[in-house]
Order: C-alpha cells, then structure tokens, then sequence
C-alpha cells in the first residue's frame, strides 16, 4: 500500500478520507438535466443530431429503395436536369468531382444512371436517368427529402429562407476555414 498525505489507508483510485473526489465541480450535472453549453456548440449539437438522422432514414432506404440518401439526391438532380456534366453537378452539389464519380459509378451499377456525351463537345460526359432511374425520381414516403419537405412546409417563407440563409453561411464559412493556410 502507498503512503497516502492523509491519515488512513487507501486502495488505487479511490479517494483519500477526507478529500474531495474528483469531478466535475461543485454541480455536476444529472442525467436528466439539460446541459448548459455556448450556442455555438448546441448548433454544433444539433447539425451532428440531423447527420446522425439522415444516415439512420438513409441505411433504410438502401434497404427499402436500394439508393442511399446521397445517391437519391444525386440521382434526382439529375432527373431534374438531364444532360448535366458530372462536373456541374459536383459544384451544384458543393462536393469533390470524386466523389460525384463515385456515387455515379454506383448508380451506373445499379443501371439507374446513364453516361452519355455531349453533342457540342463530344470529350464531355452527360448524365441522364435511365427508366429505371425514372422511378426512383418522384416523391417517395420514408426519404430523407420527404422528412426535409415536411419539416419545411410547416414553416413560413421567411423562416425557411432564414435557415437556408445561415446553414448556406455556415457552409461557406466552413469552406473557406477549411481551405485557408494555418
């Protein structure tokens, strides 16, 4: 046994009579309390909440509709614009022109997708939904965009553009941080 500052013997890791036990402060917080951080952290909070809910509705819809959440908001912007480049579309859509690649490939192999060329630039790649990809590019119950148009059409114009208007300037905040020289 170690020779403990205070009287008394004591056993590794426990708390010498007499001594405070460590914590965190005079108020620790019960498991039912809410828990009072900066705003910046409780959006924090929320955004890895909404990402943690969309893979959930996501892995379902592999499942159910066999395209992920990612892949369905590829393959409806296509459907919606027919022709586009895979590199447009990876600008529209904020996102490396890999990682477009990649989600196209899959939506190739799932025969949802077609690569075609443009007929101005022959070197160009278009994308367009082939008749498969046209049934999956219509409104479906149990999608994210579902929950999102939901969630959207309970709230007034103003709000909705609020909350595009600061996710749109967290994005790009977020951008540029990642981008900068430090």
């Amino acid at each position: 046994m170690r020779k403990s500052p205070l009287p008394g013997p004591t056993r590794r890791g426990a708390t010498p009579r007499g001594a405070t036990p460590p914590g965190p402060g005079p108020n620790p917080p019960t498991d039912r309390a809410p828990l009072h951080v900066t705003p910046a952290l409780d959006l924090l909070r929320l955004l890895l909440h909404v990402s943690h809910g969309i893979e959930r509705v996501s892995l379902r819809m592999e499942s159910s509709l066999g395209v992920t959440a990612q892949q369905r908001l590829v393959l409806r912007v296509i459907g919606r614009h027919p022709g586009i480049t895979p590199g447009r579309l990876a600008d529209h859509l904020h996102v490396d022109p890999g990682t477009i690649s990649a989600i196209v490939r899959r939506l190739e192999s799932k025969r949802l997708v077609k690569r075609g060329t443009d007929p101005r630039d022959r070197r160009r790649a278009t994308l367009g939904l082939s008749e498969s990809g046209r049934t999956l590019d219509r409104e479906l119950p149990g999608t994210v965009e579902e929950v999102v148009e939901r969630v959207l059409g309970a709230h007034d114009d103003a709000t909705r553009r609020t909350v595009q208007s600061l996710l749109s300037e967290l994005a790009h905040a977020l951008e540029h941080e990642a981008s900068s020289d430090r």
